[in-house]
């Protein structure tokens, strides 16, 4: 055996120590640097990483989307395409400005104590210093990214396409400007989309209050009406009561006024279909500042709009003697002056779902604001159209997801685009003379000539500037004729399903706009990382995994392997330590296998295909096995079914490969044979398998091959070095089932012995009886095999065996296995076994004879199909018979 630099245990901070430095030293990531694998015209694919926001480190479910995009980049540069993985992050503008808001109050500093231009200062250096973090967080999990070419969504490029698309679609009357119900944050104070609105159940009242007639009215011999409201905070805002216009209860009330309580404001009774007569009362209040279905009501009827609540929470002018008082406050507060004023029927408590903001967790309130706008109805129905074209859609996998997005689209609202933050691109809009009736507007990068005008002080939704990454980070719209012009449109975007709404349908429809073409081919939607009771990891719940940990106790290839291969396309994934215990311990069996390879190689073995016609069976086999991993390896990383591929491979390795191929090496290595064509086969299947692994794997890959005899010591770049590709002249069927037939026989000789509790070391005989002259030969031509892994004393093969009475047996395809352990066994016991196999064989032949008696099957299925369970069929009536002709033999000797 060589010497060789290499643990006898993998450990994974040594061998993952430097690399990822060095490969971007070298700059193997840029896409001019793995031109001696692709061809003259190679096939461009490209990838732009979803940004993370620089609000924090990353957690895992960053760890996850990025490691399965590494990988799929990471095959497609080793297959000869020319790969761009673009990288960048994310100004998250209320999400980073309400961290640094955080960070403030910690000080006892606002936003408001620094102005605009200091504060965001501040903002660039919390970005700074967190996108410092996330880039070594990057580097850890060894992402294959080009820095050459990172983006941040509020750099210059990217601001000038987001300028240009905000006038163009102004231009085009697709953006306007209006009063509208928002979603507000009295926190972040801003306006919020429907989608940054979080819902979850809070404690709460219905308040049923009077709303006394005003004109001696009496209705069901009362006074009043009764209004139930969850929010009598916002009475002061009252402009009607409505029912539906169908209520015979309230025909005769409609046109009759009611005071509001508190306040003596007279308000109109009106009908409304908005009204279900069915729920409560069959009355509602109407506050069209305060609820957007009041608004479209208020719209429909004319109806004033009293806003009774400042932008930070607090109560106004117009609620009276409430004014400046906190929402929650002055609820109480109302309620309380409600029942001292015998205006308070009854409190119903109740628990209801309320609206909260994603970023900053306060309830959201519904307020009347004049906000900017995207029409959204004719950009979703251009990428619904789109979406029906085969050539032009956008592959969701999976494909179920595409129906969730066609639902979001073909019923979407407008988009509230403008925020009233600091931190994010300013709205190129311009006013003179604003709030006034000679207001003027004027959209552009530069104000017009002349003084007076004023920019509008909002920023834009982060999404809005998020929806241009495929194509602004690529040059667009300056420079269309490099980076955009060959890698647009990308090739796959890797995203949750969580983000859908958010950011995929806004790509798609601002990248059909502005390009004409879809942004990405296929998106990969996958789903969240959960622990391992399935619950959803928060800081709430203390159940959040630092990534880093995990790299740091298992190493970044094991928390990928653990990644890839625990899910399927769409589904959740539950984390926990036993997994990566156990994906820590399939790389140190690849170690360990691998350095057993090395150390048995000489100097000079290359990694290359041996002289076919020196190779033994086990060597066919291996070869063989390797071409059939090597192609459904690479159909599922096609179909993105990466757990699939996993599985195959561990399956190779750890069986195949290193529990049955190396073992049977070790006759030969150490043998007088020519040890040659074996080791030169080791290092073949070893350096392809290592291939096959290392877009999931790439450090421990790396560290093993270049171990290997064939780079001598040297640092080559395993990155860019070329990905397995089936070979026509490994397939060998023929060796595969051959080889087969010898693991079935070592297996059912293990059985044996370890039924009858006897170890290797306790000598027997085998006896094999088999009429099969295919089989009888391989059994002989591989007697060293047998001799070596069932360890018997004496070897029969033949097509006729008196096997005694007293003996274990176990069938097989093609052949009976006998071992005569007279003083070791029970004969009731073995005939008890042997019945439980007439059991399983029966069966399997019920059904084999159930599915070719089902003339659906025989017709519908393909030639092959049927004449594959026929085969079946055979083989299991062939072990039927065998194991019952035994178990009369038995029985007749009991």
């Amino acid at each position: 055996m060589r010497d060789i630099d290499m643990s006898t245990k993998y450990d994974p901070t040594s061998v993952e120590a430097g690399r990822y430095d060095n490969w971007q030293s070298k700059k193997l990531f840029a896409p001019e640097s793995n031109k001696e694998i692709q061809g003259n015209e190679p096939e461009p694919y490209s990838i732009v990483i979803p940004p993370p926001n620089v609000t924090g480190k990353l957690h895992l479910g960053h760890a996850w989307d990025t490691t399965l995009q590494d990988m799929i980049i990471r095959q497609k540069r080793m297959q000869g395409f020319d790969t761009l993985w673009l990288p960048g992050m994310d100004h998250a503008g209320i999400a980073t400005q309400a961290k640094v808001e955080q960070r403030l109050r910690g000080e006892g500093v606002s936003r408001y104590d620094l102005g605009r231009e200091k504060f965001v200062e501040q903002v660039w250096d919390w970005k700074n210093e967190y996108a410092t973090t996330i880039k070594q967080q990057w580097g850890k999990m060894g992402l294959s990214l080009d820095f050459d070419r990172e983006r941040f969504t509020l750099d210059e490029g990217l601001n000038k396409a987001v300028n240009k698309v905000f006038i163009d679609l102004y231009n085009k009357g697709l953006i306007y400007r209006g009063e509208y119900i928002i979603n507000w944050d009295p926190q972040a104070r801003t306006a919020l989309s429907d989608i940054e609105v979080i819902y979850q159940d809070d404690a709460g009242a219905f308040y049923h209050v009077k709303y006394p007639f005003t004109d001696g009215t009496t209705f069901d011999g009362k006074d009043y009406i009764e209004i139930a409201t969850t929010r009598p905070e916002t009475m002061f805002g009252d402009v009607a009561v409505a029912v539906h216009p169908s209520d015979e209860r309230y025909k005769d009330l409609i046109g009759k006024k009611v005071l509001v309580p508190l306040v003596g404001r007279e308000i109109p009774i009106i009908a409304d279909e908005y009204v279900e007569k069915d729920f409560g009362t069959g009355m509602v209040k109407i506050t069209p500042a305060h609820d957007p279905n009041d608004f479209q009501v208020g719209n429909r009827h004319d109806l004033e709009r009293i806003n009774t609540m400042t932008e930070d929470g607090h109560l106004n002018e117009f609620a009276g003697k409430y004014n400046g008082m906190d929402r929650f406050d002055a609820r109480k507060a109302i309620a309380a002056d409600l029942e001292a004023g015998d205006y308070m029927l009854k409190v119903d408590p109740i628990v209801h779902s309320v609206g909260h903001s994603e970023r900053t967790g306060v309830q959201v309130e519904s307020r009347l604001s004049t906000q900017w706008f995207v029409k959204m109805e004719p950009l979703a129905k251009q990428i619904l159209d789109m979406q029906k074209n085969d050539d032009e859609k956008v592959e969701f996998v999976p494909a179920r997801f595409e129906d969730t997005f066609s639902r979001w689209m073909e019923n979407i609202r407008d988009w509230v685009i403008s925020r009233q933050l600091w931190w994010g691109h300013q709205i190129p809009a311009w006013y003179k003379n604003k709030g006034t009736d000679q207001e003027e507007l004027y959209v552009g990068t530069e104000a017009p000539a002349g003084d007076g005008w004023e920019r509008d002080p909002d920023v834009l939704d982060t999404w809005f500037s998020s929806a241009l990454w495929p194509f602004s980070t690529m040059g667009w719209p300056e420079k269309l004729d490099g980076d955009f012009a060959r890698y647009y449109p990308t090739n796959t975007l890797v995203t949750g399903y969580d983000i859908i709404f958010f950011w995929v349908a806004r790509m798609m429809f601002q990248g059909k706009e502005f390009t004409g073409q879809r942004p990405f081919k296929n998106v990969l939607i996958h789903g969240l990382i959960r622990d391992g009771e399935g619950r959803k990891m928060s800081k709430s719940l203390g159940n959040g995994v630092d990534p880093m940990d995990v790299i740091e106790k298992y190493g970044a290839d094991a928390l990928r392997w653990f990644l890839v291969t625990g899910s399927t396309p769409g589904q959740d994934l539950r984390f926990t330590y036993e997994k990566m215990d156990s994906a820590w311990n399939f790389i140190n069996k690849i170690w360990n296998a691998s350095r057993y390879v090395i150390m048995n190689l000489d100097e000079d073995t290359p990694s290359t295909l041996p002289d076919m016609s020196q190779l033994t069976l086990a060597d066919q086999w291996i070869l063989s096995r390797l071409n059939t991993v090597v192609t459904n390896v690479t159909r599922n990383f096609d179909k993105f079914e990466f757990g699939e591929a996993g599985r195959e491979l561990y399956n190779f390795i750890w069986s195949d490969f290193a529990d049955w191929y190396i073992e049977m090496t070790k006759e030969t290595l150490n043998g007088d044979q020519d040890k040659a064509p074996v080791q030169q086969t080791l290092a073949y299947v070893l350096d392809q398998t290592l291939r096959l692994l290392q877009p999931i794997m790439p450090f421990v890959t790396e560290a093993i091959w270049q171990e290997m005899p064939a780079q001598n010591g040297s640092e080559a770049d395993f990155a860019i070095v070329k990905y397995p590709v089936v070979r026509e002249e490994l397939s060998n069927p023929d060796a595969e089932q051959a080889f087969k037939s010898l693991q079935d026989l070592i297996v059912a000789v293990r059985n044996i012995r370890a039924e009858a509790n006897a170890p290797m070391s306790t000598p027997i005989d085998l006896m094999i009886q088999t009429t099969d002259d295919n089989l009888k030969h391989i059994f002989e031509a591989n007697a060293d095999y047998i001799n070596r892994f069932a360890h018997p004393k004496t070897l029969i093969i033949s097509d006729d065996v008196q096997a005694p009475n007293l003996a274990m047996s176990q069938v097989i395809s093609g052949a009976e296995i006998y071992v005569p352990l007279a003083e070791l066994i029970d004969i009731d016991e073995e005939i008890t076994r042997l019945q439980t196999e007439v059991k399983k064989f029966s069966g399997e032949v019920k059904r084999a004879e159930g599915k070719l008696g089902n003339d659906k099957f025989v017709s519908g299925a393909p030639e092959a199909v049927v004449a594959a369970e026929k085969e079946k069929l055979a083989d299991w009536q062939a072990k039927l018979n065998a194991t019952e002709e035994r178990l009369q033999t038995l029985k007749a000797n009991q």
